[in-house]
């Protein structure tokens, strides 16, 4: 049948498709729109469930804030070509707006909100698969509520953070220790507060690095005393490369597996405990220093001070209460 002009028109501005979109869908639904939405949607749905597996890499990180309320939401897609359209930043805003203005409690309740067509976000999204053909997701929800907050989204669009403090502090250091969340990184607000899993294992990690540190200071030593450059033998495709290369002889490349063994299993077994014990303390200092906000060194700051210390001196008794990130590149 032949379809309208004007009905395409009508059919695009209720869903966002392409005009040859929705052209077919309305042949195909002979004329009938709710049909022709549904046969919309399944297309998206078909979109996704054909690159399900695809990485959404690209896409736009956004935030929102209304009073003691902020948002960081991310809808992300396949390409940076699909992210720059003017419907792909379009459905992000609104799904932005949407999680400020109904302040969900999570990711799948924010899904969940309708938007002003009368679809869910979810469906918002699934449908404007269909349109471009790639796979789009609601990759990040994070909300925080407090007495003041702030936020920063890098100039790309892909990388943001929203943070809470007990009080209102100045606008200055909000934002630049909202800037501090998005370029460092940080575990934790502070010592206090990192998951005591990722504590542990990094524990873990230190105390294994520590062991294997002190076993290969002693296996060096047994080395250089046998004439062995430890640098040649420090693993068997070392080993068999420098003995083809004339480096070491037949002899030497024997010598040093025996001495590795021998050495190595000796020093292993007879490490202190209490010297492992020591070091691993300050590998974990060093750990907090550099992953937790408070102890970060201030990135806007000229004298090296920590984010706790410009935090103070710009609002004395202001604390971070809160914060999250997201980035697309992690």
């Amino acid at each position: 049948m032949a379809i309208a002009l004007a009905d395409i028109k009508k059919l695009r501005d209720m869903t966002s498709a392409g005009m040859m979109d929705c052209k077919k869908a309305l042949e195909e639904a002979e004329g009938d729109f709710k049909r022709a939405v549904e046969i919309l949607r399944e297309k998206g749905k078909s979109t996704l469930a054909k690159r399900g597996d695809n990485e959404t890499t690209q896409g736009a990180v956004l935030s929102r804030i209304s009073g003691g309320k902020a948002v960081l939401v991310c809808l992300g897609c396949e390409t940076d070509f699909v992210a720059a359209t003017p419907d792909f930043k379009k459905l992000a805003g609104a799904i932005a707006d949407a999680a400020i203005a109904e302040f969900p409690a999570d990711l799948e309740a924010l899904k969940a909100v309708k938007g002003a067509d009368g679809y869910t976000l979810d469906e918002d999204i699934t449908n404007q698969a269909g349109k471009t053909g790639e796979k789009h997701v609601l990759a990040y929800y994070g909300a925080l509520e407090a007495p003041f907050v702030s936020e920063y989204v890098h100039f790309n669009g892909k990388l943001g953070a929203i943070v809470a403090f007990s009080q209102e502090v100045p606008q200055e250091i909000a934002r630049g220790i909202a800037m501090q969340v998005a370029s460092m990184n940080p575990v934790a607000v502070d010592a206090a507060s990192v998951p005591a899993e990722v504590l542990e294992s990094e524990r873990t990690v230190a105390i294994q690095k520590t062991k294997d540190e002190q076993v290969q200071k002693a296996v060096d030593v047994a080395l250089k005393k046998a004439g062995i450059n430890p640098a040649h033998v420090d693993s068997e495709d070392h080993i068999e490369s420098n003995t083809a290369k004339g480096w070491l002889t037949a002899e030497q490349a024997q010598q040093a597996r025996e001495i590795i063994a021998k050495v190595g299993a000796e020093k292993a077994a007879s490490l202190p405990e209490k010297m492992i014990e020591g070091i691993v303390a300050g590998r974990l200092q060093k750990f907090l220093k550099e992953n937790t906000l408070m102890e970060q060194e201030y990135q806007l700051s000229d004298d090296k001070q920590t984010v706790a210390a410009a935090l103070q001196a710009a609002c004395p008794g202001a604390k971070v209460v809160a914060f999250r990130r997201f980035s697309l590149a992690d």
